[in-house]
């Protein structure tokens, strides 16, 4: 069924035919199920405002929340979403043109974040944080207009792996980017449905399925960034030991406060000793 054409969604047409690719848009498809269902993402007859940066990622995010829902696994409605920054060089015509032949319902909305980005950051300073910040204002935004629950990211495992690394050694605290989140206004919700996706495999998926890929390094601010530093370390431990990446996620989902030093999720000064057992010890 998956290669027959009117079986299908534009999205997967041109899918190629190989067993390896089966297989993994089958790994894409079922953790995007997985997180979906394990963080409870779905309010039945919502509508999502699907983000897409024309990054691999936001690609696979899009075609797999379409594949849920074409077959009747994802009860909401879908917006796709692209928020054209003002970056010199962007390719303002590649999504719509994409998404307009997909025949995927979407919005294209521009915002010159970018010059605001360029003249409140210091030079030799890299932009990511404030240009973040301009570009969440403005999906929340239409979002509310677009009258959808939720504003839905392409952040995948490796994206939350990262996260954790940097406040564990710049930020100073336990912490990463959750795969639900009620923003601080608490009228829309945050979701990461490729929580549980391995980059490699956005990649590869994306590649496959030859999607107009656009780089994110048009504003040239990637270069030396902490987060790049801390993905070739983990790039390092996985080569040195293969799955490492995956063990350390597995931690991220089984977390024990009594084992952690916070006594604000766990009450150790409240700890008492059995007077049953220190009683029986007497006798």
């Amino acid at each position: 069924m998956l290669d027959d054409s009117d079986e299908i969604h534009p999205l997967f047409h041109g899918a190629p035919k190989t067993t390896e690719f089966r297989k993994l848009r089958k790994r894409v498809i079922r953790d995007t199920r997985e997180a979906i269902e394990r963080y409870g993402m779905v309010e039945r007859g919502a509508r999502w405002l699907v983000c897409l940066s024309g990054g691999k990622d936001s690609y696979t995010l899009l075609a797999a929340l379409t594949e849920l829902k074409w077959r009747g696994l994802l009860p909401v409605d879908l917006l796709a979403c692209n928020l054209d920054q003002g970056q010199p060089g962007f390719p303002a015509t590649v999504l719509p043109e994409f998404l307009t032949r997909m025949g995927v319902e979407h919005r294209i909305e521009y915002q010159d974040t970018y010059s605001i980005v360029m003249d409140k950051v210091p030079q030799g300073r890299t932009y990511c944080a404030l240009c973040s910040r301009l570009r969440r204002g403005n999906l929340y935004r239409i979002a509310r207009e677009e009258g959808c629950s939720a504003v839905v990211l392409g952040h995948h495992r490796d994206d939350i792996l990262e996260t954790f690394f940097l406040n564990l050694f710049h930020g100073g605290k336990l912490a990463t980017m959750p795969p639900k989140l009620l923003n601080d206004e608490g009228d829309l919700f945050v979701y990461r449905p490729l929580a549980h996706v391995a980059e490699a495999d956005c990649d590869r998926f994306a590649r496959a399925l030859d999607y107009p890929i656009i780089p994110c390094d048009l504003c040239g601010s990637q270069d030396g960034l902490q987060r790049q530093q801390i993905k070739a370390l983990l790039d390092e431990w996985e080569a040195r030991s293969p799955g490492r990446r995956g063990k350390m996620f597995s931690a991220l989902m089984n977390a024990r406060p009594s084992h952690l030093l916070d006594p604000a999720l766990f009450d150790f000064a409240g700890l008492a000793r059995s007077v049953e057992f220190e009683t029986n010890q007497e006798h």
